[in-house]
């Protein structure tokens, strides 16, 4: 039970939030980027990693952060990560989600245009160069690199593999000899006519395949001739052609997760291995890949990869537009909603594209089977703790957050199999009570919450609804809805679904008045449990009053059901004291004018404008009320005996 409307300031935030010891057990080591989110699921910071696990695993590992990690790790509720082919993949990919998330504690905001490309001119001599900036329609470009380092090689060597100038246009149109790269062979000077333009032009085309991946011919020429000089015994020719050949392999990786293409797909893939399934969904907007997330079908799991896709791309869009083209695996599909162009990968950049969405979605259903290891473990520990006759699959905590009793609200939070269910999360605004009273809140709460069930409903819990739910990370629910921020909802599935257990975030008199509303409600055998704080409120010495026992129960600190239970319990807690502060702020900015009959948003402005605020207004008497245009007298006695 919480009173208080500040969160605990003993421990960090982060750690009642984001269980990152069962993030982490899921987590790839291969390179990428990861992204963590506030509880609203707003983008806190955008990072790289070569090796995904072990960088993510610092933050939550080590001490001595910095103020500004430390105080936003306190705010960290979730962490999605994709992974890349390369870690200079994940460097543009990085720089491509800051521009566009602006996370708030981002330090650097480098621009699309800071990565480097290798450019070649038009006209009869293209000129090979180094580009930083806006793009000519005029030339070729091939990148980003990640590196200014890594182009200037690999220009050079280019350079030395076809002779292809680099000279500015100026320098280019006023020579009159061959300058020093024709004589030390990086150049065929066609500035002095040494070479015919169409010898030239062949030259700059095998340089443009090579830049655009056909590079096979050009490395088993230069393979050929290394081995040629070796078998001369020409050991320093065959090292330089060797090196040359590990250098232009350099330039091979080419990185696909930035394009000059203004294009825009949705690359989309269903996985059915390992006995699960798995849709990703990657977005490429204006070229830049803006990452992927991953979807589970609630579906048999007889149904094929070409079905499931099939079916969530009929969903999907149903409710927004499509991009231009769709990249689809697997391929053909029976049937595709009308308007939709969709295919396989058509060419390099779309095979990159598709392979890493591919990627990505074998390591979510690994991540996930490892977390639903997990959650069943520590619901058959709970389940043994307590004595229960099955696991409890469905679980919901109740906690009261008030200040000195302003703006009590009541937080009910949701675990289903294991896992936090944001989307059947309720609060209630808590009316007609004593301040202070947290024995009638949490009465009216429960009151509210299980009053529209019946005794013949307490038997069963209608399945979930068919379809498919979002999983961002493993910590965490589905968020495809969220719960209303301190509203009161319409009556919904989680409303008439009957939870296995209830625990109370409160003492042995919390959970009395908890089994009383059961009983009145002729629910007096829905098993609930009271959870105390321990001494100094210190995490881990917690006692629980459990429905049937005459003793109270304190489990191991290192038993896998309580952590569950402080897992549900610190949700609870969060979510009650959100809910308290947004009512207790609306209530503090609402003016005492509303209140006012008769008086609306024109009237009160006028009111405002006329006297320069609340206080003028009510230093105000009748007969300056009544001065003002759409005040009568009558209406400015009921405004002067009201405000006074």
């Amino acid at each position: 039970m919480s009173s208080a409307a500040s969160a605990p300031n003993s421990t960090d935030r982060s750690a009642e939030s984001f269980d990152s010891k069962v993030f982490l057990a899921t987590l790839t080591e291969a390179p990428g980027v990861y992204r963590y989110l506030d509880a609203q699921g707003r983008v806190l910071y955008v990072g790289k990693a070569k090796n995904l696990k072990r960088r993510v695993a610092s933050y939550f590992t080590k001490t001595g952060h910095s103020p500004r990690i430390a105080l936003m790790l306190r705010q960290v509720m979730k962490v999605e990560v994709t992974a890349t082919r390369s870690e200079a993949e994940a460097l543009i990919l990085e720089n491509t989600l800051i521009k566009k998330l602006t996370p708030k504690y981002n330090i650097l905001f480098r621009d699309d245009k800071s990565y480097p490309y290798i450019g070649l001119s038009g006209g009869d001599f293209p000129r090979l160069f180094y580009h930083r900036g806006s793009f000519d329609k005029h030339s070729r470009y091939f990148g980003p690199f990640p590196s200014s380092l890594a182009v200037r090689e690999s220009i050079e060597l280019i350079q030395k593999t076809f002779l292809l100038r680099t000279c500015e246009e100026a320098v280019f149109a006023h020579r009159s000899r061959p300058c020093l790269l024709h004589q030390i062979k990086r150049c065929k000077a066609p500035c002095v006519g040494l070479v015919s333009a169409e010898e030239y032009a062949a030259d700059a085309r095998l340089a443009e395949l090579f830049l655009r991946g056909k590079h096979a011919d050009v490395i088993d020429d230069l393979s050929q001739r290394m081995d040629a000089a070796a078998g001369r015994l020409e050991f320093e020719a065959a090292a330089r052609l060797r090196d040359q050949i590990r250098a232009l392999q350099t330039v091979l990786h080419r990185q696909y997760v930035s394009s000059m293409l203004d294009a825009d797909v949705d690359i989309i893939v269903a996985v059915a291995e390992r006995g699960g399934l798995c849709v990703n969904l990657a977005m490429v907007r204006g070229g830049l890949h803006l990452g992927d997330r991953a979807y589970f079908p609630q579906a048999p799991h007889a149904a094929e990869a070409a079905e499931i896709l099939a079916a969530f791309i009929a969903q999907h869009y149903a409710g927004q537009p499509a991009p231009a083209r769709l990249i689809l695996s697997p391929w053909p599909l029976d049937e595709l909603p009308e308007g939709l162009h969709a295919g396989p990968a058509r060419n390099e950049m779309e095979r990159a594209w598709l392979d890493m969405a591919l990627h990505n979605a074998r390591l979510a259903v690994v991540a996930r089977q490892q977390a639903g290891k997990r959650s069943a473990d520590r619901l058959l520990a709970l389940q043994q703790a307590l004595d229960l006759p099955e696991p409890p699959r469905r679980i919901e905590c109740f906690d009261i957050s008030h200040t000195m009793g302003e703006g009590t609200v009541a937080s009910c939070v949701v675990c289903v199999d294991g896992a936090m269910k944001k989307s059947e999360y309720r609060r209630f605004n808590i009316e007609g009570i004593q301040p202070g009273d947290d024995y009638a809140a949490m009465r009216q709460a429960l009151t509210r919450r299980y009053e529209k069930l019946g005794v013949d409903e307490a038997a069963t819990t209608p399945a979930a609804p068919p379809g498919f739910s979002v999983e961002a990370d493993v910590s965490d629910s589905p968020t495809l809805s969220r719960a209303s921020g301190g509203r009161n909802r319409k009556v919904g599935a989680g409303d008439t679904a009957v939870p296995d257990l209830i625990l109370i975030d409160g003492g042995k008199g919390q959970h009395a008045v908890a089994r009383e509303v059961f009983a009145e409600l002729g629910l007096g055998s829905m098993q609930s449990i009271g959870v105390a704080k321990g001494e100094g409120r210190k995490p881990g010495l917690e006692t629980l009053f459990v429905h049937g026992r005459s003793q109270p129960l304190q489990l191991a600190m290192d038993n896998a059901g309580f952590h569950l239970l402080q897992e549900i319990r610190d949700e609870a807690h969060r979510f009650a004291i959100t809910g308290h502060r947004a009512r207790r702020a609306k209530a503090r900015s609402r003016s005492t004018l509303e209140d006012v009959p008769g008086i609306g948003p024109a009237r009160r402005k006028k009111l405002l404008a006329q006297f320069g605020g609340l206080a003028g207004v009510r230093a105000a008497t009748v007969d300056d009320l009544c001065r003002i245009d759409g005040i009568s007298r009558r209406l400015a006695e009921v405004i002067h005996g009201q405000l006074r």
